[in-house]
């Protein structure tokens, strides 16, 4: 692969940036910064970067309107009013939880984890999070449970196959994907706690795997087959969170990152963490469409 190349195009120094989605209509990146418990809209034509609280996932739903989750709650934010209708709370047996990382599956509905606060640095007791589906009556499916850290998801190009981060384990999961649930879970990719934590994940044209590896500096493209390691990009910063395809043909990659977590010694080595960064030449391209507004919820 010719060499990237890597562009810090939003450069506010992010608490933990996550959890990107293109949106095709507004040609705008939509992000949050989780600890900051802010959704974020960057303009890629006027630099802009327009904010709202309260939130911890992003999806998208229709244009200016979202669907959103903030500690154990799922809601709709209308954007221009600034508004959010809460549909769901979840985990209430469970108060140190909140919810990660979410997306829109192929059939139109909202997919998010619940994974617990950490109790000391880089310390989670396991088996707390779960995965949710949220439905077009405001109903709530737990779809797995036991789980350690949910983190990135993403469906295959036939949506047959669903692909799953659990951080804590270091594993990048995959189940068959009836539309209605997964099933027959099987590990696909394990990576060592060297190699850095499996965070966002996203799907390229291809069918392969694009996932940020946080605490290692990389986003690493998988084989959806056989979990085989195939190109590696290396970042200007360590705490690499996710990423999405985007741009008005789904070229560039765009990459979050976290500055949270960070010595003031690291910190002062690595100037633009907490930045969004594009990556382009890469050697694939997103899926127009592959950001699906939840049209079911």
């Amino acid at each position: 692969m010719a060499a990237p190349r890597i562009e810090a195009v939003i450069r506010e120094k992010h608490r933990m940036g996550e959890c990107p989605v293109w949106e095709e209509e507004t040609g705008q990146l939509v992000y949050v910064d989780i600890n900051a418990r802010t959704v974020c809209r960057w303009n890629p034509l006027s630099g802009e970067v327009q904010t709202m609280d309260p939130v911890g996932c992003v999806a998208l739903r229709r244009k200016g309107s979202y669907v959103v989750a903030s500690g154990t709650c799922l809601g709709l934010l209308d954007w221009e009013t600034q508004q959010v209708q809460w549909v769901a709370r979840l985990d209430q047996d469970k108060p140190h939880n909140r919810f990660n990382d979410g997306k829109v599956d192929p059939a139109g509905r909202f997919v998010a984890g619940t994974m617990p606060e950490a109790s000391a640095p880089g310390v989670w007791e396991p088996g707390q999070g779960s995965l949710y589906t949220l439905y077009a009556d405001h109903s709530v499916v737990r779809q797995l449970d036991q789980l350690g850290i949910p983190n990135g998801l993403d469906w295959s190009l036939d949506h047959r196959t669903f692909y799953h981060v659990d951080s804590l384990d270091y594993a990048v999961r995959v189940y068959d994907y009836d539309v209605q649930t997964g099933t027959n879970p099987r590990l696909l990719c394990q990576l060592e706690p060297e190699q850095g934590m499996p965070d966002g994940l996203c799907v390229d044209t291809m069918g392969t795997l694009w996932v940020a590896c946080i605490d290692g500096g990389r986003v690493i493209r998988i084989d959806p087959e056989t979990g085989t390691r195939l190109c590696t990009l290396e970042m200007p910063v360590s705490r690499v969170t996710s990423c999405c395809f985007g741009g008005p043909d789904y070229s560039d990659l765009y990459v979050t990152s976290a500055a949270d977590g960070l010595s003031p010694e690291q910190l002062s080595r690595e100037p633009q963490a907490g930045h969004v960064f594009k990556v382009g030449g890469v050697p694939c391209r997103g899926r127009l469409g592959s950001s699906p507004s939840a049209g079911q919820v």
